[in-house]
């Protein structure tokens, strides 16, 4: 009996297991199946300090863009060459994980594109997230090193293929093949973006015509007579339909009639080409980067891919503040938009910070060194945003507002305005703690949160971080924010 009870026991519980693994499974389909009301994008700005890194902005209807994070960078590689450029965003089926897959490269600290393509990096950077707002460490995936004289790994982008049930990675690698070096696309399969198989040949266009951007959409009902297209930047913009990811491809046509091309018959040269599936409808935009008279990326859209004369110019589109530079698209679900601005979304005041003592003058910085001064020219030298503060959210730091993604930092117990590294140590030094004036209680000091003992003061107009025992120290640590 006792055994009897134990089996209806054991039945029971796996009954309830069973159903509970179907909730759960339900829950996720259900929630990649909610519908998408706006867009996130993914990209870099071009080869300034903080420019190759990860940006993120947002829209409504997929054509106006408003800059996430006041326009500085969300995401920082701190691996390999610590920069990177041409970012995807990836999502899973059942919208349970997330991936920015990028090049890791940095023309920013000096190397040279000779260099980058030839002796550069093989590795792809990696971040992975469960919620689009909380990101993982970025991690290196190495994805072109067993390719035979590799220089480089660029441009990568990734998809599902529901065919195998995991992912297609392809990028551009610079090799000699058949006696002929250039950029060809290669692919590799993986399940989590942490081990790849063997990469393979893509595409190669023959000859010595070089390949570096491509990108792949779905067409879920097939309008145009394919499931996938591939917009490739290889001297044109040329279109490709197939109905396997990695079966054979035809060629639909390139965009030289619209005066666009990738450089091979002139007018207007872009590469980067970026899908956009519009929300809700059968219609798809294509995002061009205008490159060559650096005006950063245009719109084409399309109700029916299966032709290249289907494609129209757009004219009422706005790209935000920040120059984008090629990326990636993804559709959101309300819930998802919810948390990207409520994490990114919030645009914070722009405020001075006005000496107590000399209440003429304000904290500024020239060439990166910090000082106090009157009449600040350009004004937005001494304008800054009060961000919680990188060490401890209930600190602040100080932001540059004509400097995205540089912060008030003290180095030695002097000040610089510094590029946000991503180190626990920058976050340190950057961080304090607002107080009631040392001076004035209606005013405000601030503490360093890794030196307690010390504060911001001027001296000798000079931004310092000291400790305070006299009157002269207490004014000099005083400040007001303004607007």
């Amino acid at each position: 009996m006792q055994r009897t009870l134990s089996r209806i026991g054991a039945m029971l519980g796996a009954m309830v297991l069973l159903i509970s693994a179907q909730v759960l499974f339900a829950v996720d389909r259900a929630s990649a199946a909610d519908p998408f009301t706006g867009y996130l994008m993914a990209h870099f700005t071009g080869e300034s300090t903080t420019g190759e890194q990860i940006y993120l902005a947002h829209s409504r209807d997929g054509l106006h863009w408003n800059d996430l994070n006041n326009g500085a960078p969300v995401l920082l590689s701190t691996v390999g060459t610590r920069g990177v450029r041409d970012p995807a965003i990836v999502r899973s089926p059942n919208s349970d994980k997330f991936w920015i897959i990028a090049t890791d490269l940095r023309i920013a600290n000096g190397t040279s594109w000779s260099d980058a393509a030839n002796r550069g990096s093989t590795q792809l950077v990696v971040w992975e997230s469960t919620d689009l707002v909380n990101w993982s460490a970025p991690r290196l995936l190495n994805v072109a090193g067993a390719i035979s004289g590799a220089g480089d790994a660029w441009a990568p982008e990734a998809i599902f293929d529901p065919a195998t049930g995991d992912y297609v990675i392809y990028w551009a690698t610079n090799a000699t093949l058949n006696g002929v070096k250039k950029h060809r696309i290669y692919y590799s399969r993986t399940t989590d973006f942490r081990t790849v198989t063997a990469p393979t040949l893509y595409i190669d266009r023959g000859a010595g015509q070089g390949i570096i951007d491509t990108q792949i959409v779905e067409s879920p009902t097939s309008v145009g007579g394919f499931r996938y297209y591939r917009a490739s930047a290889d001297g044109q913009i040329t279109i490709e339909g197939s109905n396997s990811i990695l079966g054979s491809w035809t060629r639909i046509g390139d965009l030289s009639h619209m005066g666009i091309s990738n450089g091979a018959t002139g007018g207007n040269v872009v590469e980067g080409p970026m899908w956009m599936p519009f929300n809700g409808r059968n219609e798809w935009g294509l995002w061009l980067d205008q490159y060559a008279t650096g005006r950063g990326y245009m719109p084409l859209t399309s109700t029916n891919l299966g032709s290249t004369s289907n494609f129209r110019t757009v004219s009422d589109y706005a790209l935000g503040g920040t120059r984008k530079r090629h990326g990636g698209i993804m559709s959101l679900t309300a819930a998802e938009e919810s948390r990207v601005l409520a994490k990114w979304g919030v645009t914070r005041p722009v405020n001075r910070l006005q000496s107590f003592n000399f209440q003429d003058r304000y904290v500024r910085h020239a060439n990166f060194d910090v000082r106090i001064d009157p009449n600040v020219s350009p004004l937005q030298d001494s304008q800054f945003r009060i961000m919680p503060g990188l060490a401890d959210s209930s600190a602040v730091s100080f932001e540059s507002v004509n400097y995205p993604g540089y912060y008030l930092r003290h180095v030695n117990n002097d000040f610089v305005l510094a590029s946000y590294d991503g180190t626990t140590q920058f976050q340190a030094d950057a961080t304090f703690r607002q107080v009631a004036g040392l001076a004035s209680s209606t005013w405000s000091s601030f503490q360093s949160y890794n030196f307690p003992d010390r504060y911001i003061r001027h001296y000798a107009y000079q931004l310092k971080l000291d400790p305070i025992t006299t009157a002269t120290a207490r004014n000099d640590a005083t400040f007001r924010l303004t607007s």
